[in-house]
């Protein structure tokens, strides 16, 4: 699980310097939002809220957020929030924070989809 979060957290790294960190993939759910270095899936938590992220700790260990890089813009209505720890994290248009699912190992994969009732394939 390590690894995948590794992997997922170089993504980020990777894609926040691009103008546009998102692009709309085809999966077997449906089209998703994922980001567009590497092409893994971005996900929603329903307990945050617009501009708000409450996924922390322990759960973003589980869920790394897709954080915005230095220097980092965005040309395709993605939105930028503060999260508690201060750094700037990735967000749909209606300020909804974005993550990677750390048990998705390649791109297109959607197996964060409904977890608990509370992650959603961000669309």
């Amino acid at each position: 699980m390590k690894t995948m979060i590794s992997a997922a957290l170089l993504v980020t790294a990777a894609g926040t310097a691009m103008a546009t960190p998102t692009v709309e993939v085809k999966t077997p759910i449906g089209n998703v939002l994922a980001a567009e270095a590497g092409g893994m899936t971005l996900y929603t938590f329903r307990k945050d809220r617009r501009g708000v992220s409450n996924c922390t700790a322990a759960c973003a260990a589980s869920w790394p957020p897709f954080l915005v890089g230095r220097g980092g813009t965005a040309d395709d209505g993605s939105t930028v929030i503060r999260r508690p720890d201060g750094t700037l994290q990735w967000a749909t248009p209606a300020g909804l924070p974005l993550y990677f699912w750390g048990g998705d190992s390649a791109p297109g994969q959607t197996s964060g989809h409904g977890v608990g009732g509370l992650w959603d394939a961000a669309r």
